[in-house]
């Protein structure tokens, strides 16, 4: 399993407990490099039109679990509607 994998794992698994330079990786992974990368929040274009927006933001180092649960949804659609396979 890489480390995009095993970061994925730990986010459906212990959403409230993952690393914002983790979430960042497997953002830019699906979603490429932030479009926003200003104070302590990242913003990524999808390829589509509203939710769930990837809008992350760092809180003292650790990702917020409502938007690693937005993150992987946004996977999720990416991977089912857009034929995307990382």
């Amino acid at each position: 399993m890489n480390r995009i994998a095993k970061i994925v794992s730990m986010m459906k698994s212990n959403p409230q407990d993952i690393r914002f330079a983790d979430l960042c990786m497997v953002c830019d992974h699906y979603f490429g490099p932030a479009r926003h990368r200003g104070g302590s929040h990242r913003i990524y274009k999808t390829p589509w039109q509203g939710d769930p927006r990837i809008n992350i933001q760092d809180d003292k180092g650790k990702a917020k679990a409502y938007q690693v649960k937005q993150v992987l949804r946004a996977i999720e659609i990416l991977e089912v509607n857009h034929g995307h396979e990382k």
